[in-house]
């Protein structure tokens, strides 16, 4: 339980339906022992703990955390730091769904003699037999099966998603009927270890100032740069240049330690190369039309998805803008989510 409406609303629905239920918090992130504290609401903090704790109480359940912050440290915080200091854009929602949720939570919830783990994510399960798909949420807009593509068929028969199957409207008026604490509480904020909505300062904390060059696609030096971790593929703000002309990060040379800029029309690209693919049911072995997602907020674009040997190859039907390295493609069918793998270049 995260602490939010959509975990407190799957414990309630799971008790109404008969299940008995427990409730489990999971302690990741503590922003007083990191010496930084935000404005913003924040996943997994000591208040998020309360208000778990507090909807616990109302539903008559037990409730428990567990320390992960030493594990969530190794594989969410540091992975999501080595990133950005090799010029890549890493996603550590979907690390902390792989490496946090769904492996350490999930075995240490089946090792209590639980059958399921439940969470609020707004996604599906279908149950096929010994078959499960992953689906689409019926609320699109608040659809997150883009962060859970690395689900494969063992973690799927045991999971459940109750609140998946509603708008998230339905879901804050439920959490209110049954006097959940929860119910109008805001949405928390993106990432759960960094002030204010922005990781500079913990970048910063953590990575020693490397500035370097930044150049145009003929290497001419234009500016400079105070370190490529502080930038991203498709960025414009913050580059200091004052040319007469936008120019945007077309590439993060990390070898050189260089930014690469040109004008917007060089940041589209109809192809990318991805690595470390995952399928929720079963490996595409031969080319098939999908519809991709580069991004979380990105919309869906056709495309065909050609498997390689130990990558994959997407070619765009129609160019797609700022692709970039360490973020996820996550490959769809209708609503069904094929599987998923992490861009390597365009």
């Amino acid at each position: 339980m995260s602490g939010g409406v959509d975990s407190s609303l799957s414990a309630a629905l799971l008790k109404e339906a008969g299940y008995e239920v427990i409730g489990i918090s999971m302690q990741l992130w503590c922003e007083e022992r990191h010496g930084r504290s935000s404005a913003l609401p924040a996943c997994c903090s000591i208040q998020d703990i309360n208000d778990a704790r507090k909807v616990c109480q109302v539903l008559d359940i037990p409730f428990y955390t567990i320390n992960l912050e030493p594990q969530f440290q190794a594989c969410v915080v540091d992975y999501f730091c080595h990133e950005y200091a090799q010029g890549r854009t890493p996603n550590p929602c979907i690390a902390c769904n792989q490496k946090i949720k769904f492996d350490l939570l999930l075995h240490h919830v089946l090792s209590l003699g639980m059958d399921y783990l439940a969470t609020g994510h707004f996604a599906r399960i279908e149950r096929l037999g010994d078959r499960h798909r992953l689906l689409k949420a019926a609320d699109h807009i608040s659809d997150q099966s883009y962060f859970l593509y690395t689900l494969g068929q063992w973690e799927l028969q045991h999971l459940m998603f109750p609140v998946g199957g509603y708008l998230k409207a339905e879901v804050r008026r439920m959490a209110a009927e049954r006097g959940l604490p929860t119910a109008r509480k805001a949405k928390s904020q993106d990432l759960c270890f960094v002030s204010n909505g922005s990781y500079h300062d913990l970048i910063k904390d953590r990575l020693p100032p490397m500035p370097g060059n930044i150049v145009d696609e003929c290497g001419n030096v234009l500016g400079r740069h105070r370190g490529i971790a502080f930038y991203t593929v498709g960025q414009r703000l913050g580059l200091g240049l004052a040319l007469g002309s936008r120019l945007y990060v077309l590439a993060i040379d990390v070898r050189n330690n260089a930014l690469v800029v040109g004008p917007e029309d060089r940041l589209f690209a109809s192809r990318l190369v991805a690595t470390q693919a995952r399928f929720v049911q079963r490996k595409v072995d031969e080319p098939v039309a999908v519809k991709v997602k580069i991004r979380y907020k990105s919309p869906e674009t056709s495309a065909m998805l050609y498997p390689r040997e130990d990558r994959v190859e997407v070619r765009f039907d129609r160019p797609q803008r700022a692709v970039t390295p360490g973020q996820a493609v996550v490959f769809y069918h209708d609503d069904e989510v094929l599987g998923g793998a992490i861009i390597e270049t365009s």
